[in-house]
């Protein structure tokens, strides 16, 4: 099943590059892995992914000495300031950065551990106010901020677009995002590389991925519904 999910949905992703007029390398797919024992990750492993995502510190933690070393660990859910420690030097991409004051966290344990962290600003696109992420107008301030501290490289933008039947209804909050990755890019911060844009999940990817998405974090249509249980 799981195979089958992963050949559908990178067969959708090409498609929808296509229809774009990008290059078929041009977005990649992250299984969403949270709440998922071992051994469906490693399942979908020994189909070629690599990208997994997490939304919970524990659970990455959990999960990384017990899964092969070359896969690419993405902390996709909110991220506390007395969390980034136990995560600064396993995590491959940190996408949830929407505060100052988090950025400052990951900088001091990013010196730390002598790493440095990638990460990507958070946007609260739609304005819900159930959801993390800076604001469209203050993406910017926000990320001039973060830009000098060291141990950090801003690496892009991630949203999480509104829970929707009809997968057309997100199209303008990716709209509205790829705008503010380029009016970000064009501005050429130092230290600023806006190459990646995290958005589109399990109801929405290949929409996102018609408006620009470098990464699409799918779930639910590669591994089943989730179970909030565990």
């Amino acid at each position: 099943m799981i195979k089958d999910n992963i050949i559908i949905i990178k067969n959708e992703i090409i498609e929808a590059l296509k229809k774009s007029g990008r290059n078929e390398n041009e977005a990649s797919l992250i299984a969403v892995s949270k709440t998922k024992p071992v051994n469906m990750i490693k399942e979908a492993y020994d189909c070629g992914m690599r990208d997994f995502g997490e939304n919970k510190v524990q659970e990455l933690v959990d999960k990384y000495d017990r899964l092969p070393n070359d896969i690419r660990w993405h902390l996709i859910g909110h991220l506390q300031t007395n969390k980034v420690k136990y995560i600064i030097d396993k995590a491959y991409l940190i996408h949830s950065v929407d505060s100052y004051k988090l950025a400052k966290e990951i900088s001091k344990e990013a010196l730390k551990k002598n790493v440095t962290a990638n990460i990507l600003i958070e946007v609260n696109v739609a304005s819900e106010e159930s959801k993390y992420g800076v604001s469209v107008e203050e993406c910017e301030s926000l990320i001039i901020l973060i830009s000098k501290l060291p141990g950090i490289c801003i690496k892009g933008l991630m949203t999480v677009a509104p829970f929707v039947k009809n997968e057309e209804d997100n199209r303008l909050v990716f709209r509205k995002l790829k705008q503010l990755f380029i009016d970000i890019k064009e501005k050429n911060i130092d230290n600023v590389f806006m190459e990646i844009m995290s958005m589109g999940m399990s109801g929405d990817y290949r929409v996102a991925v018609e408006e620009g998405a470098t990464y699409v974090r799918v779930g639910t249509k590669i591994f089943g519904e989730r179970n909030y249980n565990l």
